[in-house]
């Protein structure tokens, strides 16, 4: 691959303290071996972790570059020449993203499905800073892809502010659905009608579920739902009877054939579990924040034969899913809207404090 002149130093917001400002800071840009990739970040994306992380809400290194859902554009590669997972060559100015999660494919768990437990793992936008390893997160001009990650070329039809959030929200939705297994012409009950919630409103729609119903207390959230191919919306803030009784009403009577938990609250995964009918699938990748024990009845689930997974950050196929996914349905689907707001790199503190006060399912970072 050819080397094009690269910048000396990359500038990044650094987070060194819960709550405290980020500071921009000057990194040197890290020369490059075998396979490396210097990617040049277009657009970065505040996913709700980061505001976790941010505000003290989840514990996360210091001092570290947050932010792990970015689009960026191949401005450098090793010696070895660039490749994506697929072991097509990249070259210079292929717009492209990857998985959050770097992993290593050899270990106990990626041999065994489990590459979001790789015992090497590492986590963009999740890692202290260290000497030749500083520029791994999203909140910055560049990011620096290790050998070994999972890079995909961003479709051409698919928008930044919607590649963006692909290699956080839309990979995970995608890798509940490869747990849940077929929708069609089933019942799907979402909770949540957050970036996942909506995706997934869209993806139950796209595999042909016979009805798609959130639960959110958020009107706005609600409404748009609507357009992301919820069939219905309902306040989940309503008494658990009357929830009960609409989705049995939807159902012949029997509950809903699906469940997807993607807001995280106990409350949720309680009445969730409980809208299911005779063996009944939920999947759960909201709960990824400290909150209080989750209250079932074990011999209900034995007696009803209720299937529970639990979805973490998902496998490279699943962003390839995403991608492949948001393809077809970015011209269906507001998928830009989702993104409240833009702000320069500069500005990175405000685009915090807006992202945490006025909760739009995203908001941009333009570097």
């Amino acid at each position: 691959m050819t080397m094009k002149p690269i910048p000396v130093t990359s500038m990044a917001a650094v987070f060194h303290e819960v709550g405290a400002p980020l500071k921009l800071e000057q990194f040197r840009i890290p020369e490059l071996k075998g396979s490396e990739v210097l990617a040049r970040i277009v657009c970065s994306t505040i996913c709700g972790s980061d505001l976790h992380s941010y505000y003290g809400r989840r514990h996360s290194p210091m001092p570290s570059v947050l932010g792990h859902e970015m689009v960026a554009e191949v401005q450098a590669a090793g010696p070895a020449g660039a490749r994506d997972f697929n072991g097509q060559p990249l070259k210079i100015g292929d717009r492209i993203t990857w998985s959050m999660v770097w992993s290593c494919g050899q270990c106990f768990y990626c041999t065994r499905g489990l590459r979001p437990k790789c015992e090497k793992l590492m986590k963009f936008g999740h890692e202290e800073i260290i000497p030749g390893r500083a520029l791994i997160g999203g909140m910055a001009e560049h990011c620096h892809l290790p050998e070994g990650t999972a890079i995909f070329k961003v479709p051409d039809n698919v928008p930044d502010v919607v590649a963006s959030p692909a290699n956080c929200a839309t990979s995970t939705v995608a890798a509940v659905f490869r747990y849940a297994g077929s929708v069609e012409g089933q019942i799907v009950v979402v909770h949540g009608a957050g970036m996942l919630g909506q995706t997934a409103c869209a993806m139950a729609a796209v595999g042909g579920a016979a009805q798609v119903v959130v639960l959110e207390p958020d009107a706005r959230r609600r409404e748009k739902a609507l357009r992301f191919g919820a069939t219905e919306a309902l306040d989940s803030t309503q008494p658990e009877k009357e929830i009960q009784a609409r989705i049995k009403e939807l159902s012949a009577g029997r509950g809903a054939d699906l469940g997807m938990e993607l807001a995280g609250y106990p409350e949720s995964i309680e009445l969730g579990i409980g809208l299911l009918r005779m063996g009944g699938r939920f999947v759960m990748a909201g709960a990824t924040f400290p909150s209080r024990p989750v209250q079932l009845l074990g011999e209900q689930l034995v007696r009803r034969m209720i299937q529970i997974v639990g979805v973490y950050n998902y496998s490279p196929q699943d962003l390839e899913s995403a991608l492949n996914f948001l393809a077809k349905a970015v011209d269906k689907y507001p998928f830009e809207e989702l993104v409240g707001k833009q702000f320069p790199l500069s500005a990175v503190n405000e685009a915090v404090d807006y992202a945490e006060t006025k909760r739009p399912p995203r908001v941009a970072l333009i570097p």
